[in-house]
């Protein structure tokens, strides 16, 4: 490849990458719409914990439902369509949140979010894996749950800010705004993503091996895991992500606001240790990985659980299992494409990526339902012991996953190897 070639394939790779990472900061931004706001809703609907998470619960599994579907749409349709959907319904729910006064309209806009929700990781990797060269997809993939992270990172601020200053009604409508705002950028850059559907770039070409029916990919084992996987370590951060805030004050006598300052800072750690696990995740072996970073990660947890730390090592440990966490995702992203690709190639990794990935729905939605009723009786601590037991059973499963992966792997050389000639025959 000549030098200009070289530039126009990076300058090509850089608009795709950084356009669907805007996408996914914005649906990560939307995970944090309403838990933001818990503490005003809280307070004028009068509700209790498990109540308010019963909200995310509704949420993810909107989103659980409908990303397993959305993965068929995207291999169908292409992700443009369904991208533009999915912002949508954002905006639909934000609109629904601001005009709400009952528990049933704040459950239908969590319905609507969860819903807009369910399309972008199914039409955010299809396109980094058609249109982003093979060198440079660790890096995408970084990339990708770096923007993720900081939507996670922006959203409190962003609507607790508005919320403080002059109510929790215009919040939500300042985030339909973002929402508004995503749609026109996606819909000015629509090429990008409308050329993504039409044809690989280098590196990204089909592997060749036949695809199957529309659902062979479920008799995949390793697949299973990989949901597995995304199930037990979402459970793990929705406890931190819904009750972080309120764990920290009770445990530690802090305040609120110093409370969310520590979850601001697991969520930057973990922003910092996706964009540094890029360059980790493709010169090195991702189960190990993602084994130790999430072995670190269960030992904070650990310590911060049993409350005798001190007050100003709080936000430094929140900090480090959010790094550990964060090291692990480029990993992860890479050994869910080693397990698809090894069997079902390019053309069904719309719905591969979206049943795998609908394990992290199924575990936020989760979460809530059951660390709630841990909050709800006082049992804090037992909430971060949780959290460690999670990411241990995390551990085995990538480990796993990794050794379904090397047999794929191995297997037509064995059986190559088989079909020569014996010496002597």
């Amino acid at each position: 490849m000549s030098t200009s070639e070289s530039a126009l394939s990076l300058r090509a790779d850089v608009e795709v990458i950084s356009l669907v990472g805007f996408a996914h900061g914005t649906s990560h931004f939307f995970h944090l719409m309403l838990p933001s706001l818990f503490p005003w809703l809280m307070r004028d609907f009068g509700l209790n914990f498990t109540q308010a998470g019963s909200l995310t619960s509704a949420f993810f599994v909107a989103s659980g439902i409908g990303q397993a579907l959305a993965g068929f749409a995207v291999d169908r349709f292409g992700p443009q369509r369904v991208l533009f959907s999915g912002i949508g319904m954002f905006a639909l729910a934000a609109a629904v949140l601001g005009s709400a006064n009952s528990y049933a309209m704040l459950f239908a806009a969590a319905v609507a979010a969860g819903i807009g929700n369910s399309v972008f990781h199914p039409a955010d990797y299809t396109v980094l894996n058609r249109r982003v060269s093979s060198l440079r997809l660790g890096y995408a993939f970084s990339a990708h749950g770096l923007s993720g992270n900081l939507g996670w990172a922006a959203g409190p601020v962003f609507m607790t800010s508005i919320a403080a200053s002059v109510g929790w009604r215009p919040a939500a409508f300042a985030a339909g705004a973002v929402a508004a705002g995503a749609l026109t950028l996606l819909a000015v850059r629509r090429g990008t993503l409308s050329g993504a559907a039409d044809g690989y770039q280098s590196g990204a070409a089909d592997s060749g091996r036949p695809n199957g029916a529309p659902f062979a990919f479920l008799s995949s084992s390793a697949v299973w895991m990989c949901f597995f996987f995304f199930l037990v370590t979402v459970m793990a951060f929705g406890a931190l992500q819904n009750f972080g805030p309120a764990i920290v004050q009770n445990v530690y006598g802090v305040s609120l606001r110093a409370g969310a300052s520590a979850l601001t800072l697991y969520l930057l750690g973990g922003a910092a240790g996706i964009a540094l696990g890029g360059f980790i995740a493709t010169k090195s072996q991702q189960e190990r990985v993602i084994a130790g970073a999430l072995l670190a990660a269960a030992l904070i947890a650990v310590v911060l659980s049993t409350g005798a730390i001190p007050r100003w090592s709080i936000g430094v440990l929140f900090a480090a299992m959010g790094l550990c966490t964060g090291l692990a995702s480029p990993s992860r992203d890479l050994l869910v494409r080693r397990a698809a690709m090894e069997r079902f190639g390019q053309q069904s990794l719309g719905r591969v990526y979206g049943f795998v990935y609908s394990g992290l729905d199924v575990g936020l939605a989760t979460a809530p339902l059951l660390f709630g009723r841990l909050m709800d009786r006082g049992l804090f601590n037992a909430v971060l012991g949780g959290v460690a037991a999670l990411q241990g059973l995390a551990i085995l499963a990538a480990l796993k996953v990794g050794q379904h992966a090397l047999k794929a792997q191995l297997r037509p050389e064995v059986e190559a190897a088989s079909t020569l000639p014996r010496p002597g025959a």
